[in-house]
């Protein structure tokens, strides 16, 4: 089987890791079914820690025997779909209920980049829904409570006045590499680790369009005025709930580059510069490195 091109290979936590089978949401006693299925796996959430193996790292994953499974609130079920061609299920625990002693909790975060890529999506995906469902549990119209419709993917308002539907909140957010040819426009925040540097990155605001935000974004941390830009990739990034799109951009050669409110430096690098370890640069699961590396490898011979 021929490799994808660079361009259309997914991103770490992106991909078809899982068969959602949306319409599978519709079916009334959908938790019954996923109850009474010998072969479905469970994955348990204690406010946003995931249930994870430790050695080695990966999802821990309980059948439909588990006693946590069986006495489980239907409104804690989260139908995620058929991950390995398998029914999988989000089961939220009560943060005030001690979590099972064969279980360990585990924020993703930290975790993520040593997973397996296709559990890492998933887990991810989970997250993001966990997040959403725990920040919308009343209505945001009349303020009465919500239930979970839709196999968890929809809060509806339980007010039979009201009855206003909430959909999982993605805030979307721009990531771009900078280059004038030569070099790459790289920032850096005070807090981050000594001499680690990133792309610019920022979130769309209203009114706003992608190509909008890239400019502003970049002329606002770095002082610098694109000339163009171009879509790449994107990545869904769960840490709580964004989408980001990641983009290639291009400056006048020579422009000078200063840092705005939010950084502590912005500079230009060359590619030698950049593999002489001149800056440590982000993980290779997060989109900006692919963006870095993808400039790198682009290299006029």
């Amino acid at each position: 089987m021929r490799a994808l091109p660079e361009h259309l290979q997914p991103n770490f936590l992106a991909g078809p890791y899982i068969d959602r089978r949306a319409h599978l949401r519709e079916v009334s006693d959908w938790q019954a079914e996923a109850r009474g299925d010998p072969s479905a796996r469970f994955l348990l959430s204690r406010g946003t820690t995931l249930a994870v193996d430790m050695n080695p790292l990966r999802a821990a994953f309980v059948d439909h025997r588990h006693p946590l499974v069986q006495k489980a609130a239907d409104s804690s079920m989260v139908l995620l779909g058929w991950f390995e061609e398998t029914r999988c299920v989000l089961i939220q625990i009560d943060e005030s209920d001690e979590a099972p002693i064969e279980l360990r909790f585990e924020e993703l975060r930290p975790l993520a980049s040593e997973l397996d890529a296709a559990e890492a999506g998933l887990l991810a995906y989970a997250r993001a829904l966990i997040h959403w469902q725990k920040r919308h549990r009343y209505c945001g119209i009349c303020g009465a409570p919500n239930e979970p419709r839709r196999g968890g993917h929809v809060m509806h308002c339980s007010n039979p006045s009201c009855g206003a539907d909430s959909f999982p909140r993605i805030d979307p957010a721009i990531i771009v590499l900078v280059t004038d040819g030569d070099r790459a426009l790289l920032g850096r925040q005070a807090s981050w680790a000594p001499n680690r540097y990133s792309t610019i990155a920022g979130f769309v605001e209203p009114g706003e369009s992608l190509e909008d935000a890239v400019a502003r974004e970049v002329l606002e941390e770095t002082g610098v005025i694109i000339t163009h830009c171009r879509y790449h990739s994107s990545q869904p990034w769960p840490f709580p709930s964004s989408l980001m799109l990641g983009y290639m951009a291009t400056a006048v050669p020579g422009s000078p580059a200063m840092a705005g409110d939010e950084l502590e430096d912005a500079r230009w690098f060359s590619r030698e510069d950049i593999r002489d370890g001149r800056a440590i640069l982000p993980p290779v699961t997060s989109i900006s490195r692919r963006l870095i590396t993808h400039w790198l490898d682009a290299e006029p011979r």
